[in-house]
C-alpha cells in the first residue's frame, strides 16, 4: 500500500513539473527573420515589390507605367485601399511599382484586368 501510494505520488509529481514544458511537435514556430507587423503601410511616394505568377498572361496584361488598384482585407472585408504605378520589371516573378494612392499593406492584393499580384513591402522578402 505503501509502495503504490508513493508511486501514484510520483506520478502526480512528475505531471506538475512536465506539464508547463512548451512542445512544438505539432507547428513551427514563427520565424525570426519575418520583421513586418500587419499594421505596417506604405503611403504615398513608396516603394513597394509585386509578386505574380510570370505566365504570358500577366505579363501581357500588366505593362510598365500601368495605374493597377489595391485591395486590402480590412474588418473581414475586401475593399480598394490604394493605387500603384508599375516601375519596373525585376525578373520573371516579380514587379517594383511606387503607391500612388492611399496605404499599402504586405500581402494586400493589385489587379488590372484579370491579373492579380501579391504586394511585397521589402526587396529582401524576394526569395
Amino acid at each position: 500500500m505503501k509502495l503504490m501510494f508513493s508511486m501514484l505520488m510520483l506520478s502526480a509529481l512528475s505531471l506538475f513539473f512536465i506539464a508547463p514544458v512548451p512542445v512544438d511537435a505539432v507547428s513551427y514556430p514563427v520565424s525570426p527573420h519575418r520583421e513586418i507587423s500587419e499594421h505596417t503601410a506604405m503611403t504615398v511616394g513608396a516603394t513597394v515589390y509585386l509578386f505574380h505568377s510570370g505566365t504570358p498572361d500577366v505579363k501581357k496584361a500588366v505593362a510598365v507605367s500601368d495605374i493597377l488598384v489595391v485591395f486590402g482585407e480590412r474588418h473581414g472585408e475586401l475593399t480598394e485601399v490604394g493605387k500603384i504605378k508599375v516601375r519596373s520589371y525585376l525578373g520573371d516573378c516579380y514587379l517594383q511599382g511606387e503607391v500612388l494612392e492611399g496605404e499599402v499593406r504586405h500581402d494586400d492584393v493589385a489587379r488590372k484586368s484579370g491579373a492579380a499580384l501579391l504586394v511585397i513591402l521589402k526587396e529582401e522578402m524576394m526569395k
